[in-house]
């Protein structure tokens, strides 16, 4: 009777302590947004903001130790500060915020390589892009790793990233790199992680949902956390997860991954899209990155004139529909240099944004055209012009937002999505609204960056260049215009220019 008196508190404390299962999972949380191009908050100061996701990873911190913070690629560029400071900006804000995995976007190669490598150099957050291979050191490309690890609590987390082989089309990325096949190079990989006890394995994407699913199908991946189309997509293939958040950080997502401590596989996983809005405070801290570009965000404020409709410069429409944000810049494009006809690529339009009836900024003509493209004028033939704009729509039934889908202005055209690509223009019709004649020659504005073969228009130069000494830039051009316009107002509308059968 005395040794149980003895050890009855001991007794009593071994009950009243909670039960533990010798095989609870591990919980990772991984926090997930994509083609963030603003540090502020987007939508006339609704949503977004990094201030505002700062806030969320401490919280979400609190709630879990464990959590990781991911990009889906596209952050240096465009933008209408990168124009100036070729997204140093963003990297200094997401060293803030504190991004631990980013995947590289067609967009980081809008500059030069060597200033990519500084911004990477620049990062305090390792980058991936397992697939984007330099053919001068045979290596990925600066130097980056094929994979990386992230241990948590005794069981290992693979990342591996992937880039679209397509931005060598889409992008002004050098000669000398290469984009690899998607699914050869996971094949080669991902059995290498999985043979160094890496059992659960996140892929970061920069693809096509097409593409996500391909690779779904072809590597032993647990979760593609991916980017690139702007809208917010949940789908799967193969059992495997795929997710992807609106453009500029607009909703974050949340992954509880639940992981057995044994064998290192995931169980389970639950999820949740939170949004990024002014209900979330934003975090003091992030005034040190206001403070700094203060001169630059005051400029970007002044007002250079008012529209007088609704402008619709989203993305989605952009790349799918005749747009009147899209006339008025293609009719900007034509009086420029007084050609006949205007084409431009809808994935030039980028910020993705319904502006309403009220002032304009230089922020906002900066945004919609960050890319500042000259402004060419070329002779061509309609025969060519249908094998432009045969291009131009060959990805409008296969591709959520295809970026290379032209806009007019001073024709027209007609096209039936379900016939097969290369066939699909039905009409191409004259400012007189009457069909153009094949042997017909017409003088046509486009890009400069479209010109070179942007975005595989690679055809566009079988035509004639005309004059191209001192070309106009197109933000120059379209302030210049808006500050020409009676009351300093534009008011472009939809004039029925692209016709979509199927």
């Amino acid at each position: 009777m005395k040794i149980v008196r003895k050890y009855l508190p001991l007794l009593l404390l071994l009950v009243s302590l909670p039960v533990v299962a010798q095989d609870a999972p591990v919980r990772l949380t991984i926090l997930h947004v994509n083609d963030v191009y603003q540090f502020l908050p987007v939508d006339k100061g609704e949503r977004g903001g990094l201030a505002r996701l700062m806030t969320i990873k401490k919280d979400v911190l609190e709630q879990n130790p464990n959590t990781v913070f991911t990009l889906g690629g596209d952050t240096i560029s465009p933008s209408a500060e990168s124009l100036d400071f070729k997204g140093a900006q963003m990297i200094e804000a997401w060293n803030m915020v504190g991004i631990d995995y980013a995947v590289l976007g067609n967009h980081e190669f809008d500059f030069k390589s060597a200033e990519l490598i500084k911004r990477m150099q620049e990062s305090k957050f390792p980058w991936l892009g397992a697939n984007v291979w330099d053919n001068n050191t045979k290596k990925i490309f600066g130097g980056l790793p094929e994979y990386e690890v992230k241990r948590v609590d005794g069981v290992k987390v693979g990342f591996i990233g992937f880039l679209l082989p397509e931005t060598k089309k889409t992008s002004r990325m050098d000669a000398w790199l290469e984009v690899k096949n998607v699914c050869e190079t996971a094949r080669a990989i991902v059995p290498k992680m999985r043979a160094a006890g890496i059992n659960t394995i996140v892929a970061l994407t920069h693809l096509s949902m097409n593409e996500d699913k391909e690779l779904a199908g072809c590597a032993d991946i647990d979760l593609i956390l991916g980017g690139h189309e702007h809208t917010l997509l949940q789908s799967s293939a193969n059992g495997i997860p795929i997710f992807k958040m609106t453009a500029d950080a607009r909703e974050v997502g949340r992954f509880d991954l639940f992981i057995d401590p044994k064998t290192g596989k995931l169980r389970s996983m639950d999820w949740e899209v939170m949004p990024v809005n002014s209900k979330v405070v934003e975090d003091p801290a992030f005034i040190a990155i206001l403070t700094k570009y203060k001169d630059t965000l005051v400029s970007l404020a002044t007002r250079i004139g008012y529209t007088g409709v609704e402008l619709d410069a989203t993305s989605l429409s952009s790349r799918t529909i005749e747009t009147n944000m899209a006339n008025f810049v293609t009719d900007i494009y034509r009086d420029a240099v007084s050609a006949d006809a205007a084409l431009i690529n809808g994935g030039s339009i980028r910020a993705d944004f319904l502006f309403e009836r009220g002032p304009l900024t230089k922020r906002d003509v900066k945004s919609i055209m960050p890319f500042d493209n000259k402004i060419v004028k070329l002779k061509m033939s309609v025969k060519l012009l249908r094998e432009v704009l045969e291009h131009g729509v060959s990805k409008s039934a296969e591709d959520h937002e295809p970026g290379q889908f032209p806009q007019v202005s001073g024709i027209g055209y007609t096209f039936d999505a379900k016939k097969p690509a290369g066939s699909r223009i039905v009409e191409i019709r004259g400012a007189n609204c009457k069909p153009l004649g094949e042997n017909a020659e017409i003088t046509v504005a486009t890009s400069a960056y479209l010109y070179d073969g942007g975005d595989g228009y690679s055809m566009l130069k079988k035509a004639t260049l005309i004059d191209n000494s001192t070309p106009p830039t197109e933000i120059a051009v379209f302030e210049q215009v808006v500050k020409n316009a009676p009351n300093r107002t534009i008011a472009p509308k939809i004039e029925g220019r692209i016709v979509r059968i199927n």
